[in-house]
């Protein structure tokens, strides 16, 4: 059901809401551009980026670690290579021990591994150095995914680094200023909770959603 009782832009689903990031994304000047969706519910957004821009699209994944019990609760982030990131605050508060976040981050590791297999499918990914790079996702909330992705594409080199989403809570979209050079956010509602609560429809984008999109835009051949 589309929230009634919310302030702020409300996306009918991902593409909607991919449409709205092109039009604020389409008049920069962009030096050889690449959009990477980050997987999974990113890559239907970065999808309608690409087109607007005549870019091609990729993927790039980076997996929450979940507080024990609580797996929605997220204080950290791990990718494929990249260094972990946590939550300081958050592991204290909870008593984690290194042996507990190295374990859990080894787990969700393992996945982005595989997510990757699967959406690469053989194919080599797009070449970033040099390039501005826009690192798009569906939304914004606590940024622990968003800054592990980033942090881990910056050892590529490129150009410029951009995250950009349709909807931001304005805490975390400030602290990534530290991570990217650029953030654009089409919106920014005071009253964040939660990424859903922007969009009539936020169901789960599954991997095939994710492989035909790369397949369409990516110019991947199988």
């Amino acid at each position: 059901m589309t929230p009634r009782t919310v302030t702020g832009r409300v996306y009918a689903d991902r593409s909607a809401a991919g449409r709205a990031l092109a039009e604020v994304l389409r008049d920069t000047d962009w030096v050889d551009p690449v959009v990477l969706g980050l997987a999974r519910g990113g890559v239907p957004v970065a999808a309608e980026v690409a087109a607007e821009l005549g870019a091609p699209l990729d993927v790039t994944v980076a997996r929450k670690i979940g507080a024990p019990g609580r797996p929605e609760f997220g204080i950290g982030a791990v990718t494929a290579h990249g260094p972990v990131v946590v939550d300081e605050h958050s592991v204290r508060r909870l008593g984690m021990t290194p042996e507990d976040l190295d374990r859990a981050g080894a787990r969700e590791r393992r996945e982005v591994l595989r997510r990757l297999d699967v959406y690469q499918g053989g194919r080599d990914p797009e070449r970033l150095e040099g390039r501005d790079v826009i690192v798009v996702d569906d939304g914004l909330a606590t940024g622990v995914t968003a800054t592990a992705a980033l942090r881990s594409l910056r050892q590529a080199g490129p150009r410029r680094l951009v995250f950009a989403a349709p909807v931001c809570a304005p805490q975390a979209a400030s602290a990534l200023h530290d991570e990217a050079d650029r953030v654009v956010c089409v919106s920014e509602p005071p009253h964040f909770q939660a990424v859903g609560q922007w969009y009539g429809d936020f169901s789960q984008t599954t991997d095939d959603e994710v492989v035909a999109l790369l397949d369409q835009y990516s110019g991947r051949t199988s």
